[in-house]
């Protein structure tokens, strides 16, 4: 899992971590290991992180409006699921062909599917980090979730926009090409060396 958290971010990462990893391990064995039980696993997960975190928000003034990104990234026979909310990527390397399996919900995303902006402008667009969708801030959330196929020798990175921010796609790119175990390390210090403002995490599963 990756997230990135704002306004009490801490608290909601962490509550969403635990309330995400307990539904699984109390749930996974209850359903079929069908692509769309486990899809649907994954969706309901997310939703009751999603109501820990908000309820918990109510709790205390300076709490209110804390949130979080959430990726969630679950292999199982040969399979990967996704659930996704809010601008944290994962990326897959396969056959030297990078591709980003998540949709940024971010309001410069919705300018560019909206023809309004080309996507070399919403790089750097002012309002980049403006989310259309987080976890913990409404009651309900809709995260995207999905499966992919997996193939023999894939890279899959998972990180936070505390580097996409600060590193450009090829940089990624680059960077799991040249090795996929020294990748998180690199570009952290690429992203340091670029501004660094935001927490930075970086994953890669090979």
């Amino acid at each position: 899992m990756v997230w990135a958290g704002y306004n009490g971010g801490e608290i909601a990462s962490k509550l969403t971590v635990d309330a995400v990893k307990s539904y699984f391990e109390n749930n996974f064995m209850q359903i079929e290991h069908t692509k769309e039980a486990i899809l649907k696993l994954m969706n309901d997960a997310i939703e009751y992180a999603n109501m820990v975190v908000y309820e918990k928000s109510k709790t205390a003034e300076e709490l209110q409006g804390m949130g979080t990104t959430l990726d969630i990234c679950f292999i199982y026979n040969n399979k990967l699921y996704i659930g996704h909310v809010g601008d944290s990527r994962v990326y897959r390397l396969r056959k030297g062909v990078m591709r980003k399996l998540t949709k940024d919900h971010s309001y410069v995303q919705q300018l560019v599917e909206d023809g309004k902006i080309t996507r070399a402008e919403a790089d750097h667009h002012p309002k980049k980090n403006m989310l259309t969708r987080a976890l913990g801030c409404t009651a309900y959330v809709e995260p995207d979730v999905r499966a992919r196929n997996l193939e023999k020798g894939d890279i899959l990175l998972m990180c936070s926009d505390g580097l996409t921010n600060m590193v450009s796609d090829e940089q990624i790119y680059q960077s799991m090409r040249e090795s996929p175990t020294t990748a998180p390390e690199k570009l952290i210090e690429l992203a340091n060396q670029a501004g660094g403002y935001d927490n930075i995490t970086v994953i890669t599963i090979f």
